[in-house]
Formats: structure tokens, C-alpha cells, sequence
């Protein structure tokens, strides 16, 4: 399965890797994809270290393991660098996407000599900026599909409106802050 990309997402509870790993499934789905998002965690608690996955491909893929050889890596706490290789296994070609104020260059040492593509966005700026509070999810996953390429960055922003809207039904004024959130997050990645 060639066209299949496959992608990890490093976290804490309670900072929605989990949920932006759900979120890119969908809009991968009602791109015509097929997909598969699963969470790997231990006790339940909020600031636990968390594991997320996607699969996305052209095909319906028979697979159902843990990914440890993923295309695209993106790290939701930078925190996680310090206490977890991040970057093991990552596929020639491939990038590991870190929620930093730092440039690439200087989260780079921070990836056990991870000599692949490394990318930032400021995830916290970002969401502070547009939704008043820090959910780092939105902004990720914005600079996921940016990096990836996974699906087409404008259908990726059409689809996730009419998710917001259905999602946030009762809070409209949510929805608007978060497509500024997605867009202005596509094209601040660096990398």
C-alpha cells in the first residue's frame, strides 16, 4: 500500500491529540479516503503522556497495529521531546511537526539526531490569538495537513466548516474562530 500515509501524533491528555487525530480521519473520509484513528494511552489522566494514530489511504487497508514506522510525526506538548523519541521510526521523506515557538533549526537537537524534515507552528500563539484559550488540537491539525498533504488544504477547510457548524451548533461564535484558527495555522508552519 504505497499511497497509504500513516501518521503519529505524540501528546498529554487533555490537549486533544487525540480528538485533532479524529478530526483529520473525518476530513480525510469525506475526502474519499479511507482511515483508521485510534488512540494508545495508559492510566486516564489529564497531562498523561498519549499516542495517536491515522492511517489514510486510497484503499481500504487490512492493517490494525500501532504505527511505528509513520510518514509524519506531530508533537502536541514540546515537553515530550525531553522524555520521548518522538522521532523513532520516521520514514525516509518524512517529518515530525513540533507545537514550538522555536524554529526548526533549534528543536532539531532536540530529536535524537533525527536527520529528516522538521517543522514548527506556534500552536499556542495561534489558538490564544484566535479562540482566546489554548487548544493547541486545531492548530495542529491544520499544520498536519499543511505538512502532509494528506488531503487538498481547501476541501480540508470546506469540510471542517461544515463540521464546526454541525458541531458547535449551539455556539456559533465558536466556529468562526476556528476556521481562522485552521487557516492562518496552514500557512504559518515552518519547514
Amino acid at each position: 500500500m504505497s499511497d497509504m500515509i500513516e501518521i503519529r501524533w505524540h501528546g498529554r491528555g487533555g490537549q486533544g491529540a487525540k480528538t485533532a487525530s479524529q478530526l483529520l480521519a473525518d476530513a480525510a473520509f469525506m475526502s474519499g479516503k479511507f482511515v483508521q484513528s485510534f488512540p494508545e494511552y495508559g492510566p486516564e489522566r489529564s497531562g498523561a503522556p498519549i499516542t495517536a494514530y491515522n492511517r489514510i489511504s486510497d484503499e481500504r487497508c487490512p492493517v490494525h497495529s500501532n504505527i511505528y514506522e509513520p510518514n509524519f510525526v506531530a508533537v502536541v506538548d514540546e515537553t515530550l521531546l525531553e522524555s520521548v523519541d518522538v522521532a523513532a521510526g520516521v520514514k525516509e521523506g518524512g517529518a515530525v511537526i513540533v507545537n514550538t515557538s522555536k524554529s526548526p533549526d533549534e528543536i532539531r537537537p532536540h530529536l535524537h539526531g533525527f536527520n529528516g524534515r522538521v517543522c514548527t507552528i506556534d500552536a499556542r500563539a495561534i489558538s490564544l490569538d484566535c479562540l482566546g484559550a489554548y487548544f493547541p488540537n486545531t492548530p495542529m491539525l491544520a499544520a498536519v495537513v499543511a505538512v502532509s498533504k494528506c488531503v487538498d488544504k481547501d476541501q480540508f477547510l470546506k469540510d471542517m466548516e461544515e463540521s464546526y457548524r454541525h458541531k458547535f451548533a449551539k455556539k456559533p461564535q465558536v466556529v468562526e474562530g476556528n476556521l481562522i484558527c485552521l487557516k492562518r495555522s496552514l500557512e504559518e508552519v515552518q519547514g
